[in-house]
């Protein structure tokens, strides 16, 4: 909902959430506390993928679940704790990169990618969703851990708000879409996750540019 105002309003978030004890007799008690101490002892967050059929930006649930348990670790131990993504597809050769290194090659190879745009492109309404959701996904990853650079959020406005073709394309056929867009990369300018290096990009973030 872009309602927070802190990061520590992001790991309280996760930690009331994820704040519950399960055992053969409870069908879930309140632990949060118990919660807290374990993520004070974390120093690594690791996120297992079994599959490509998907990535860390198509399902909200990445970030929620890896970007909010790094931030609550951050708050509960007061320091930063690494944060790796492993690709298991394949059990004989399992990869593991640092979450950096995994949203980079994500964002370039797909979100980003003009061949994966023009692709999604084709699905109309629905590939111009599947547009705002990984730019909602990136803000979510932005607003958990560091894993974002400003000159990532630089590329999304590149792709979809400078590129008057695919801007085009999204007023045609899901004009939210393209509110959405427009609202995620404000929400990272407005928490200071994104610095535009062209001013010319803040025109667009809130109507069409003039002829």
């Amino acid at each position: 909902s872009r309602q927070w105002q802190t990061d520590a309003d992001l790991a309280n978030a996760y930690q009331s959430w994820g704040g519950y004890a399960y055992t053969q007799k409870s069908a879930g008690e309140e632990a949060r506390h118990a919660f807290g101490t374990r993520l004070a002892a974390l120093d690594v967050v690791l996120q297992n993928q079994d599959n490509r059929e998907h990535d860390l930006l198509d399902s909200a649930e990445y970030a929620s679940f890896e970007g909010g348990l790094a931030a609550a670790v951050e708050l509960a131990a007061g320091r930063t704790p690494v944060v790796y993504h492993a690709d298991h597809a394949d059990p004989e050769r399992p990869r593991v990169h640092t979450l950096d290194q995994e949203l980079s090659r994500v964002l370039r190879g797909r979100l980003v990618n003009p061949k994966w745009i023009a692709g999604v492109m084709r699905h109309g309404y629905k590939g111009a969703a599947e547009m705002a959701a990984g730019v909602d996904n990136l803000l979510a990853f932005a607003s958990t851990t560091g894993a974002v650079r400003s000159h990532h959020f630089d590329l999304v406005g590149a792709a979809y708000l400078k590129d008057e073709a695919v801007r085009a394309f999204l007023t045609e056929v899901n004009p939210a879409a393209l509110d959405d867009i427009r609202a995620a990369l404000a929400a990272a300018r407005d928490a200071g996750l994104w610095r535009p290096r062209d001013n010319r990009i803040f025109d667009l973030l809130t109507r069409e540019p003039p002829p």
